[in-house]
């Protein structure tokens, strides 16, 4: 069960906030508290004054790629590279390109070759399968795919960042990397975006406040809005130092509060049968249902999600049907902007 809603185009945010005259951290936050079901209104810069000291914000360092490849009539949009595979093998999403949008193109065939700028060759191997044996899903919109050449050098030369059609024109990857984005850490097709409105000054706010911050990394592989797939298996690490704060925070009552569904993810996965947090790493296909619930994780700062979007159901789990409901009614009866660069909404436990 998730929150069914409509989403008016004119609440899509179509550019960056600073496009609007704003900085990164004025957009707005919409803050939903569970044990009261209260919902209140503010800008993002608010959000030390929304923390205790002792909290732990955990955020994902990935940086994201430059994943889309234009072509004359199709758009290649670099996803994640196959489990076990090497540096040229990836799952790709190809998308028809209609004038300045693209859509989902369910065409190519198994051993089709694909010419790519730069002189090298992409060539389809076979479509994208997930799920266990006897279950396999086969997707009619990924392909596993092999590139020439490597694929994140490639990209670096002739990639530009994922958009979307309410996205109405390219925008610099600076764009879509966040505060604490690193370098090393390059892998994701789209943006981290929940963590996009931290800016410097405010991550020294939270520290002088008492906030610790403690990082993973979760590699986003494309959403595909139009799809509403459950999301497919994706590379993180959950680092020592992040599991013993998480758990040094948890025994001191402190709450952990995720920056985005990627970190939620990431944590969840890292939780062992114990219910404690331990390092870990590789590729994880965990997804957040009401009826597994979380563990890890006491509250999320997340963007607001499309209708009938996977991660509705994180949502539902960490604030339960009813709450999520009137916080939607509240975004859309205010206003509020949707999307990579749109606003932003935090649910705490109390």
């Amino acid at each position: 069960m998730t929150v069914e809603f409509t989403l008016p185009p004119a609440l899509e945010a179509h550019e960056p906030p600073e496009a609007r005259g704003r900085t990164r951290d004025g957009v707005r936050l919409l803050v939903s508290r569970r044990a009261t079901g209260e919902i209140s209104h503010h800008a993002f810069r608010d959000l030390p004054s929304l923390l205790d000291p002792g909290d732990v914000l955990v955020v994902n360092t990935s940086s994201t790629l430059p994943a889309a490849v234009r072509l004359d009539r199709i758009s290649v949009h670099f996803s994640t590279p196959v489990p076990g595979g090497d540096d040229k093998l990836w799952t790709v999403e190809l998308r028809r390109l209609t004038g300045k949008t693209s859509s989902p193109y369910s065409g190519g065939r198994s051993g089709e070759w694909i010419p790519m700028p730069g002189g090298v060759t992409l060539t389809l191997v076979e479509r994208h399968a997930s799920g266990e044996p006897g279950h396999r899903r086969v997707s009619d919109r990924l392909w596993r795919a092999r590139l020439s050449t490597d694929v994140v050098p490639y990209l670096r030369r002739h990639g530009t960042p994922i958009r979307y059609g309410y996205v109405r024109r390219d925008w610099p990857a600076a764009a879509y990397q966040t505060v604490f984005a690193h370098d090393r850490a390059a892998g994701s097709a789209e943006m981290p975006s929940a963590a996009r409105p931290f800016t410097p000054e405010l991550v020294t706010r939270l520290v002088s406040r008492g906030v610790h911050i403690a990082p993973i990394t979760l590699h986003t592989g494309v959403a595909s809005p139009e799809a509403h797939e459950p999301p497919y298996a994706e590379r993180y690490e959950v680092p020592g130092p992040t599991a013993a704060l998480v758990e040094h925070v948890r025994s001191r009552g402190g709450r952990v509060i995720a920056v985005g569904t990627t970190s939620v993810r990431a944590l969840e996965t890292s939780v062992d049968g114990s219910g404690r947090v331990r390092a870990s790493a590789g590729w994880t296909d965990h997804v957040v249902t009401p009826e597994r619930g979380v563990q890890a994780v006491d509250g999320l700062l997340t963007g607001l999600h499309e209708p009938r979007s996977s991660h509705l159901m994180m949502l539902t789990a960490l604030a339960g049907p009813d709450l999520l409901a009137a916080t939607y009614e509240a975004a859309l009866a205010e206003r509020y902007l949707w999307h990579e660069f749109g606003d932003v909404n935090l649910l705490l436990p109390g």
